[in-house]
């Protein structure tokens, strides 16, 4: 298998459960976060993707994560129910919550679900679009270890913690918001870090607060944070919603997403759906209206439209692999 060759979404998928399962992983359970991790590769995530197989399958080997865990979900307003991902991994849980919302929010409108005891939640974006494709408007927040300090402070406190929103539109595909609260997503770092990549300066500080161009100086340091002090408030609101509400660990309690050492991490997300007919119209018409008006701006693209175009790209001609790293996850467990 050669650089540059593509293979089909089902190759894929098969890779990333074949792994898991060999590595103490329930086949239902591979199955959710080879969807997962195939949709971020679909997405152009890569850093999301086939790359994280390899410590995903560590983990679940020694129990960082529990390969056999079942979600469950408990009720406990009409509108908010709290999914215990119970140490395993996050998309078996997201799932669960997605479910739920689905059938929650064209009865209340509006709907929340918080989930403890989670894990890597993977592209954010893929979470709320799905919501967004089902006709709902969908915002997801999620804490991840700590990886930027509080503005002023060197402690590392806060993780990179995304925030994502998709609106539905009519007739067309959602608008989709992804954002990372550090001035990159720590995925790409991680990348970098793999394939032996030096990382643009401006992207993040060493252990002793300097900053860095080498990719695992950085992953021993800190972030720099999206906007200064703008994206480390940001980080805190995200990480009150995330632990402070549903009782999963802050990000400085949380143990690494990158490396099988400790126990479980136990982080949080929080994802909301909402009706776009709550006040009595159809909202999604207003959304096109904005959208539209993206579009028609010379030089500007509408969110959400590139990882559109790649997906469509990728499902009809095979996603770009890299020759090692398939070697790599063809050994795991053989």
């Amino acid at each position: 298998m050669s650089d540059g060759e593509r293979l089909t979404p089902d190759v894929v998928h098969a890779l990333i459960s074949g792994a898991l399962r060999r590595c103490n992983t329930s086949a239902e359970n591979a199955a959710s976060v080879a969807d997962a991790l195939l949709a971020a590769e679909l997405a152009g995530q890569r850093g999301h993707g086939l790359r994280r197989v390899p410590t995903y399958a560590a983990q679940s080997a020694v129990g960082k994560v529990d390969g056999h865990a079942t979600p469950r979900l408990e009720q406990h307003k009409a509108g908010a129910a709290l999914v215990d991902a119970a140490n395993g991994f996050a998309y078996p849980a997201i799932a669960l919550a997605q479910d739920w919302l689905a059938k929650t929010c064209p009865e209340q409108g509006i709907a929340i679900a918080g989930i403890t005891r989670s894990h890597h939640c993977g592209v954010a974006g893929v979470v709320v679009e799905a919501l967004a494709e089902q006709g709902f408007a969908a915002m997801l927040f999620a804490n991840t270890p700590a990886a930027m300090a509080p503005w002023g402070g060197k402690r590392a406190l806060f993780g990179t913690n995304p925030i994502a929103f998709s609106a539905p539109l009519n007739n067309d595909d959602p608008v989709t918001v992804d954002i990372s609260l550090s001035r990159v997503a720590r995925g790409k770092i991680m990348a970098a870090n793999q394939s032996g990549e030096a990382i643009p300066e401006g992207w993040a500080f060493d252990a002793d607060g300097a900053p860095t161009t080498d990719a695992a100086a950085a992953l021993a340091g800190t972030m720099a944070p999206l906007g200064d002090a703008k994206g480390t408030v940001l980080a805190l609101m995200v990480e009150l919603l995330c632990a402070g509400l549903t009782g999963a660990n802050y990000s400085f309690e949380q143990t690494s997403f990158l490396n099988a050492e400790g126990g479980p991490p136990g982080a949080g997300q929080t994802l909301l759906a909402i009706d776009p007919g709550l006040f009595g119209n159809d909202a999604r018409d207003r959304f096109a209206l904005m959208a539209q008006m993206i579009e028609d701006t010379d030089g500007a693209r509408l969110p959400g439209r590139r990882r559109q175009a790649m997906r469509a790209d990728f499902v009809a001609n095979g996603i770009p692999v890299d020759a090692k790293l398939i070697a790599d996850i063809q050994a795991i467990g053989a």
